[in-house]
């Protein structure tokens, strides 16, 4: 059993490598065309891009020698717009295609689209990017909804044929020949009943004469009397105009003339000296210790004594009077 799976596992990974070397060719034997289509008209008539992309494709269709136009390769747009065609990789000389290709889009329907910006920008060109050929038109190829229709703005249904009825029976009673009718009797004579035929022709009826239109006089119309047109005032003949003195315009004098400056006096400018010689300069000392000394005393408080009363004198006594 243990031999069995070695060997099923060496086998599965000579497939995948096989598999993976047959891609890898493939990529070399091919080329790819990288574009973009564009809708034209999707914001003017409120479409959504993605439905307007749908089921659209674009085939590279390139100029032989001989005039015929052939397809080298289809793909188809993602919700994007992008698109990737394959080419093989014989078309490529020299880093140019060897024939004249141009990108078709086509519709859902696969009817080609016409080209929105003329044919040259849906031609196909060699761009070299980093050392690498790039193929892709030369311009977005930009398409109209109405012109090119998608699979979401018209969806294409193929409807089932309609069934095919039996044929009619011949032995059908509705077949069977019906016996003639007999004939209709002949009308009978009409009966006028005394009256002559055809009736008389109708009397015009009478109409009633219209009155005559009644005419209203005109209205007068009230014209004043003319006003009498006074006379025009006699106008009295202006004096003539004082003349104005013009003085004679002074003569322009002319402008000085102006002597060029002789030419500047070159500056002599010494030659620049050589840089000073750097002085030696003594590392500086540190700063001395800072020597302590006490905080100040507060000063004494003073003591409060109160002044001295002023000394009080006794009046002396009235003096008697002596009598005589």
């Amino acid at each position: 059993m243990g031999l069995q799976s070695l060997c099923g596992r060496v086998l599965l990974g000579l497939s995948l490598s096989l598999l993976l070397s047959s891609f890898c060719i493939a990529d070399d034997k091919t080329i790819k065309v990288v574009g973009f289509g564009e809708c034209a008209d999707c914001k003017e008539n409120n479409i959504n891009t993605i439905h307007a992309l749908s089921g659209l494709h674009v085939s590279i269709d390139c100029k032989l020698e001989n005039g015929e136009i052939k397809t080298r390769g289809e793909g188809e747009l993602d919700q994007d717009g992008k698109f990737e065609v394959s080419l093989p990789k014989e078309m490529m000389k020299d880093g140019k295609l060897k024939e004249e290709c141009y990108a078709q889009l086509h519709s859902a329907s696969a009817a080609p689209c016409p080209a929105h910006n003329g044919i040259e920008s849906s031609k196909i060109v060699t761009i070299k990017t980093d050392g690498k050929h790039t193929l892709k038109p030369a311009g977005n190829l930009k398409f109209s909804t109405p012109l090119c229709t998608s699979a979401f703005l018209w969806p294409y249904f193929k409807y089932p044929p309609l069934p095919q009825l039996p044929p009619f029976p011949k032995d059908h009673p509705w077949m069977k020949k019906f016996p003639k009718l007999p004939p209709f009797p002949p009308m009978p004579p009409l009966n006028h009943w005394g009256h002559p035929f055809p009736l008389p022709p109708i009397p015009p009826l009478f109409k009633k004469p219209c009155p005559p239109p009644l005419v209203k006089p005109p209205v007068p119309v009230y014209n004043p009397t003319p006003k009498p047109t006074p006379e025009p005032p006699v106008v009295k003949p202006l004096p003539p105009p004082v003349p104005v003195y013009n003085p004679t315009p002074k003569p322009t004098p002319e402008p000085p003339v102006v002597k060029p400056l002789p030419p500047p006096v070159p500056v002599y400018k010494p030659k620049p000296k050589p840089p000073p010689v750097p002085v030696y300069k003594p590392k500086p000392k540190p700063p001395p210790v800072p020597v302590y000394k006490p905080k100040p005393k507060p000063p004494p408080v003073p003591t409060y004594k109160p002044k001295p009363e002023p000394p009080v004198k006794k009046p002396c006594p009235p003096s008697v009077p002596k009598k005589k």
